[in-house]
Protein backbone atom coordinates (compact mmCIF):
# COMPACT_ATOMS: atom_id res chain seq x y z
CA UNK A 1 0.00 0.00 0.00
CA UNK A 2 1.04 3.56 -0.56
CA UNK A 3 1.50 6.20 1.87
CA UNK A 4 -1.57 7.45 2.48
CA UNK A 5 -2.83 3.95 3.34
CA UNK A 6 -3.07 2.84 6.44
CA UNK A 7 0.13 1.62 8.19
CA UNK A 8 1.15 -1.55 10.43
CA UNK A 9 0.15 -0.02 13.48
CA UNK A 10 -3.43 1.85 11.93
CA UNK A 11 -4.02 -1.39 10.19
CA UNK A 12 -4.19 -3.43 13.48
CA UNK A 13 -6.15 -0.92 15.51
CA UNK A 14 -8.85 -1.36 13.15
CA UNK A 15 -8.64 -5.21 13.04
CA UNK A 16 -9.03 -4.89 16.90
CA UNK A 17 -11.78 -2.78 16.91
CA UNK A 18 -13.73 -4.63 14.67
CA UNK A 19 -13.12 -7.94 16.57
CA UNK A 20 -14.43 -5.96 19.37
CA UNK A 21 -17.52 -5.04 17.43
CA UNK A 22 -18.20 -8.91 16.09
CA UNK A 23 -17.69 -10.17 20.03
CA UNK A 24 -19.88 -7.98 21.26
CA UNK A 25 -22.21 -7.88 18.59
CA UNK A 26 -22.02 -12.16 19.21
CA UNK A 27 -23.32 -11.01 23.03
CA UNK A 28 -26.55 -9.48 22.13
CA UNK A 29 -24.45 -5.57 23.16
CA UNK A 30 -25.65 -4.29 19.78
CA UNK A 31 -25.11 -0.29 20.45
CA UNK A 32 -21.57 -0.94 21.68
CA UNK A 33 -20.82 -3.10 18.87
CA UNK A 34 -22.25 -0.51 16.39
CA UNK A 35 -19.85 2.28 18.31
CA UNK A 36 -16.43 0.00 17.50
CA UNK A 37 -17.64 -0.34 13.87
CA UNK A 38 -17.85 3.49 14.27
CA UNK A 39 -14.36 3.98 14.86
CA UNK A 40 -13.12 1.38 12.90
CA UNK A 41 -14.85 3.54 10.23
CA UNK A 42 -13.03 7.15 11.35
CA UNK A 43 -9.35 5.27 11.60
CA UNK A 44 -9.78 3.71 7.77
CA UNK A 45 -11.33 6.99 6.51
CA UNK A 46 -8.50 8.82 8.32
CA UNK A 47 -5.95 6.87 6.69
CA UNK A 48 -7.03 7.00 3.68
CA UNK A 49 -7.14 3.57 3.07
CA UNK A 50 -7.43 1.94 -0.65
CA UNK A 51 -9.00 -0.93 0.55
CA UNK A 52 -12.57 -0.44 -0.13
CA UNK A 53 -13.72 -4.03 0.94
CA UNK A 54 -13.07 -3.43 4.60
CA UNK A 55 -14.72 -0.24 4.55
CA UNK A 56 -17.97 -2.45 3.46
CA UNK A 57 -17.75 -4.69 5.27
CA UNK A 58 -17.93 -2.30 8.53
CA UNK A 59 -20.39 -0.24 7.73
CA UNK A 60 -22.34 -3.77 6.70
CA UNK A 61 -21.52 -4.97 9.99
CA UNK A 62 -22.63 -1.33 11.90
CA UNK A 63 -25.91 -1.83 9.21
CA UNK A 64 -26.28 -5.53 10.92
CA UNK A 65 -26.49 -3.53 14.48
CA UNK A 66 -28.75 -1.19 13.51
CA UNK A 67 -31.32 -3.74 12.31
CA UNK A 68 -30.99 -5.35 15.61
CA UNK A 69 -31.98 -2.44 17.52
CA UNK A 70 -35.06 -1.42 15.25
CA UNK A 71 -33.18 1.45 13.59
CA UNK A 72 -33.79 0.33 10.05
CA UNK A 73 -33.02 4.30 8.72
CA UNK A 74 -29.32 4.00 9.95
CA UNK A 75 -29.55 0.43 8.91
CA UNK A 76 -30.73 1.25 4.84
CA UNK A 77 -28.29 4.00 5.00
CA UNK A 78 -24.65 2.16 6.36
CA UNK A 79 -25.99 -0.60 3.70
CA UNK A 80 -26.00 1.57 0.71
CA UNK A 81 -22.66 3.14 1.40
CA UNK A 82 -21.56 -0.54 1.60
CA UNK A 83 -23.06 -1.49 -1.87
CA UNK A 84 -21.04 1.74 -2.97
CA UNK A 85 -17.90 0.40 -1.85
CA UNK A 86 -18.35 -3.24 -2.93
CA UNK A 87 -21.31 -3.57 -5.17
CA UNK A 88 -23.50 -6.60 -4.75
CA UNK A 89 -22.19 -7.98 -1.81
CA UNK A 90 -24.92 -10.31 -0.39
CA UNK A 91 -25.34 -9.40 3.48
CA UNK A 92 -25.90 -5.46 2.82
CA UNK A 93 -28.75 -6.76 0.47
CA UNK A 94 -29.78 -8.70 2.45
CA UNK A 95 -29.98 -6.55 5.59
CA UNK A 96 -31.37 -3.55 3.65
CA UNK A 97 -33.88 -5.80 2.34
CA UNK A 98 -35.12 -6.72 5.96
CA UNK A 99 -35.10 -3.01 7.03
CA UNK A 100 -37.19 -1.77 4.19
CA UNK A 101 -39.82 -4.54 4.73
CA UNK A 102 -39.93 -3.70 8.62
CA UNK A 103 -40.45 -0.39 7.44
CA UNK A 104 -43.41 -2.36 5.07
CA UNK A 105 -41.38 -0.65 1.94
CA UNK A 106 -42.07 -3.45 0.02
CA UNK A 107 -41.25 -2.77 -3.61
CA UNK A 108 -37.74 -2.09 -2.48
CA UNK A 109 -37.79 -4.57 -0.29
CA UNK A 110 -38.62 -7.02 -3.18
CA UNK A 111 -36.11 -5.40 -5.41
CA UNK A 112 -32.68 -6.05 -3.26
CA UNK A 113 -34.27 -9.69 -1.92
CA UNK A 114 -34.38 -10.52 -6.29
CA UNK A 115 -30.88 -9.14 -6.37
CA UNK A 116 -29.99 -11.45 -3.76
CA UNK A 117 -31.11 -14.30 -5.78
CA UNK A 118 -29.15 -13.11 -8.30
CA UNK A 119 -26.31 -12.92 -6.56
CA UNK A 120 -27.15 -16.65 -4.79
CA UNK A 121 -29.79 -18.66 -5.39
CA UNK A 122 -29.06 -20.74 -2.96
CA UNK A 123 -29.77 -18.20 -0.07
CA UNK A 124 -33.46 -19.56 0.90
CA UNK A 125 -33.97 -16.29 3.18
CA UNK A 126 -33.57 -14.20 -0.06
CA UNK A 127 -36.22 -16.56 -1.73
CA UNK A 128 -38.16 -16.32 1.14
CA UNK A 129 -38.25 -12.76 1.21
CA UNK A 130 -38.70 -12.18 -2.84
CA UNK A 131 -41.75 -14.46 -2.30
CA UNK A 132 -43.04 -12.60 0.49
CA UNK A 133 -42.71 -9.28 -1.30
CA UNK A 134 -44.45 -10.47 -4.22
CA UNK A 135 -47.43 -11.79 -2.49
CA UNK A 136 -47.91 -8.41 -0.75
CA UNK A 137 -47.30 -6.11 -3.86
CA UNK A 138 -50.12 -8.34 -5.91
CA UNK A 139 -52.08 -7.70 -3.21
CA UNK A 140 -52.01 -4.37 -3.28
CA UNK A 141 -51.27 -3.11 -7.18
CA UNK A 142 -53.01 -6.18 -8.83
CA UNK A 143 -51.19 -7.90 -11.64
CA UNK A 144 -49.41 -4.55 -12.70
CA UNK A 145 -47.26 -5.01 -9.71
CA UNK A 146 -44.07 -5.17 -11.93
CA UNK A 147 -44.45 -2.08 -13.71
CA UNK A 148 -44.33 -0.04 -10.28
CA UNK A 149 -41.48 -2.03 -9.05
CA UNK A 150 -37.87 -0.04 -9.00
CA UNK A 151 -35.48 -0.68 -11.47
CA UNK A 152 -34.21 -4.07 -10.35
CA UNK A 153 -30.67 -4.33 -11.32
CA UNK A 154 -28.73 -7.45 -13.56
CA UNK A 155 -26.37 -8.94 -11.80
CA UNK A 156 -23.09 -9.42 -13.53
CA UNK A 157 -21.76 -13.38 -13.99
CA UNK A 158 -18.67 -12.06 -11.38
CA UNK A 159 -20.95 -11.11 -8.76
CA UNK A 160 -22.69 -14.87 -8.70
CA UNK A 161 -22.09 -17.32 -6.69
CA UNK A 162 -22.79 -21.22 -6.35
CA UNK A 163 -24.47 -21.71 -9.93
CA UNK A 164 -23.83 -25.14 -11.20
CA UNK A 165 -22.94 -26.04 -14.62
CA UNK A 166 -26.05 -26.54 -14.99
CA UNK A 167 -27.95 -23.80 -13.58
CA UNK A 168 -30.21 -21.74 -16.12
CA UNK A 169 -28.65 -18.69 -17.19
CA UNK A 170 -29.22 -15.59 -14.39
CA UNK A 171 -31.36 -12.90 -15.87
CA UNK A 172 -32.97 -12.22 -13.17
CA UNK A 173 -35.94 -13.96 -13.42
CA UNK A 174 -37.28 -15.30 -10.62
CA UNK A 175 -36.82 -19.01 -10.41
CA UNK A 176 -33.95 -20.90 -9.52
CA UNK A 177 -32.22 -24.75 -9.69
CA UNK A 178 -34.07 -26.88 -6.97
CA UNK A 179 -31.99 -27.26 -3.66
CA UNK A 180 -31.68 -31.07 -2.34
CA UNK A 181 -33.60 -32.03 -5.88
CA UNK A 182 -33.23 -35.99 -4.73
CA UNK A 183 -35.58 -35.13 -1.59
CA UNK A 184 -39.22 -35.64 -2.05
CA UNK A 185 -41.84 -33.58 -0.76
CA UNK A 186 -43.12 -35.87 1.81
CA UNK A 187 -39.60 -36.95 3.58
CA UNK A 188 -39.05 -32.80 3.29
CA UNK A 189 -42.34 -32.19 4.72
CA UNK A 190 -41.70 -34.90 7.80
CA UNK A 191 -38.31 -33.31 8.34
CA UNK A 192 -39.93 -30.10 8.89
CA UNK A 193 -42.64 -31.30 11.08
CA UNK A 194 -40.48 -33.01 13.54
CA UNK A 195 -37.46 -30.27 13.45
CA UNK A 196 -40.77 -27.71 14.16
CA UNK A 197 -41.71 -30.07 17.16
CA UNK A 198 -38.30 -29.96 18.35
CA UNK A 199 -38.44 -26.49 18.70
CA UNK A 200 -41.46 -26.58 20.83
CA UNK A 201 -40.22 -29.12 23.05
CA UNK A 202 -37.05 -26.22 23.48
CA UNK A 203 -39.99 -23.28 23.89
CA UNK A 204 -41.74 -24.67 26.88
CA UNK A 205 -37.86 -25.12 28.22
CA UNK A 206 -37.38 -21.88 28.17
CA UNK A 207 -34.71 -22.47 25.78
CA UNK A 208 -35.59 -19.93 23.27
CA UNK A 209 -31.89 -19.80 21.17
CA UNK A 210 -31.95 -23.10 20.39
CA UNK A 211 -35.75 -23.00 19.62
CA UNK A 212 -34.96 -20.26 16.88
CA UNK A 213 -32.44 -22.76 15.21
CA UNK A 214 -35.20 -25.29 15.18
CA UNK A 215 -37.70 -23.71 13.04
CA UNK A 216 -34.85 -21.74 10.83
CA UNK A 217 -34.18 -25.67 9.56
CA UNK A 218 -37.79 -26.17 9.53
CA UNK A 219 -38.51 -23.04 7.81
CA UNK A 220 -35.41 -23.95 5.23
CA UNK A 221 -37.57 -27.05 4.57
CA UNK A 222 -40.98 -26.52 4.29
CA UNK A 223 -41.71 -22.33 4.22
CA UNK A 224 -45.52 -22.48 4.06
CA UNK A 225 -46.25 -23.15 7.44
CA UNK A 226 -48.01 -20.43 9.32
CA UNK A 227 -47.35 -21.54 12.82
CA UNK A 228 -44.03 -22.17 12.25
CA UNK A 229 -43.35 -18.35 11.84
CA UNK A 230 -45.17 -17.45 14.76
CA UNK A 231 -43.19 -20.19 16.95
CA UNK A 232 -40.23 -18.20 15.71
CA UNK A 233 -41.43 -14.83 16.58
CA UNK A 234 -42.45 -15.66 20.12
CA UNK A 235 -38.81 -17.01 20.45
CA UNK A 236 -37.72 -13.45 18.91
CA UNK A 237 -40.07 -11.09 21.78
CA UNK A 238 -38.24 -13.44 23.98
CA UNK A 239 -34.98 -12.86 23.17
CA UNK A 240 -36.12 -9.06 22.42
CA UNK A 241 -35.38 -9.29 18.26
CA UNK A 242 -37.54 -7.29 17.81
CA UNK A 243 -37.13 -6.77 13.98
CA UNK A 244 -36.84 -10.26 13.66
CA UNK A 245 -40.36 -10.81 15.27
CA UNK A 246 -41.94 -8.61 12.84
CA UNK A 247 -40.59 -10.19 9.92
CA UNK A 248 -41.75 -13.46 10.85
CA UNK A 249 -45.64 -12.31 11.79
CA UNK A 250 -45.52 -10.37 8.91
CA UNK A 251 -44.31 -13.47 6.84
CA UNK A 252 -46.86 -15.49 8.48
CA UNK A 253 -50.26 -13.11 7.76
CA UNK A 254 -48.82 -13.61 4.17
CA UNK A 255 -50.07 -17.26 4.60
CA UNK A 256 -53.01 -16.49 6.76
CA UNK A 257 -54.29 -12.89 6.71
CA UNK A 258 -56.51 -13.66 9.54
CA UNK A 259 -53.56 -14.82 11.84
CA UNK A 260 -54.98 -14.06 15.15
CA UNK A 261 -51.41 -14.67 16.91
CA UNK A 262 -49.20 -13.02 13.95
CA UNK A 263 -51.02 -9.64 14.43
CA UNK A 264 -51.01 -9.75 18.26
CA UNK A 265 -46.67 -10.91 18.30
CA UNK A 266 -46.70 -8.03 15.50
CA UNK A 267 -48.29 -5.51 18.13
CA UNK A 268 -45.90 -6.19 20.56
CA UNK A 269 -42.41 -5.85 18.42
CA UNK A 270 -43.44 -3.07 17.21
CA UNK A 271 -44.54 -1.30 20.53
CA UNK A 272 -41.09 -2.14 21.74
CA UNK A 273 -39.78 -0.73 19.12
CA UNK A 274 -42.17 2.22 19.65
CA UNK A 275 -43.98 2.03 16.21
CA UNK A 276 -47.19 2.91 18.19
CA UNK A 277 -49.17 3.18 15.02
CA UNK A 278 -48.24 0.10 13.80
CA UNK A 279 -49.13 -1.78 16.94
CA UNK A 280 -52.62 0.11 17.04
CA UNK A 281 -52.88 -1.18 13.50
CA UNK A 282 -52.14 -4.77 14.33
CA UNK A 283 -54.35 -4.57 17.45
CA UNK A 284 -57.56 -3.10 15.85
CA UNK A 285 -56.81 -5.78 12.82
CA UNK A 286 -56.55 -8.59 15.84
CA UNK A 287 -59.80 -7.48 17.42
CA UNK A 288 -61.84 -7.32 14.38
CA UNK A 289 -61.15 -10.91 14.02
CA UNK A 290 -61.39 -11.78 17.81
CA UNK A 291 -63.13 -9.10 19.75
CA UNK A 292 -63.05 -10.61 23.22
CA UNK A 293 -59.75 -11.21 23.14
CA UNK A 294 -58.52 -9.45 26.89
CA UNK A 295 -54.73 -9.41 25.75
CA UNK A 296 -55.30 -7.18 23.11
CA UNK A 297 -58.07 -4.85 24.21
CA UNK A 298 -55.79 -4.60 27.50
CA UNK A 299 -52.28 -3.80 24.65
CA UNK A 300 -54.45 -1.82 22.61
CA UNK A 301 -55.31 0.74 25.53
CA UNK A 302 -51.86 0.54 26.63
CA UNK A 303 -50.21 1.58 23.05
CA UNK A 304 -53.25 3.96 22.74
CA UNK A 305 -51.79 5.72 26.11
CA UNK A 306 -48.45 6.21 24.64
CA UNK A 307 -49.84 7.95 21.33
CA UNK A 308 -51.38 10.53 23.56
Amino acid sequence: MTGRSRGPASGAAVLQLKSAGNELFRHGQFGQAAERYSQAISLLTQTGSKCPEDLSVLYSNRAACYLKIGNCSECIKDCTVSLEFVPFMLKPLLRRAAAYETLEQYSRAYVDYNTAVQVDCSVQAAQDGMNRMRKYLIDKDGSSWREKLPPVPSVPLSAQQRWGPSAPRNTGEETCMPQNAGDTGSNKSQQAKSLKEEGNVLVRKGEHRKAVDKYSASLKLDNKECTTYTNRALCHLQLKQYPEAVQDCTAALALDPNNVKAFYRRAVARKELKDYTGSVTDLQEMLKRDPTNSSGQRLLQEVQMLLK
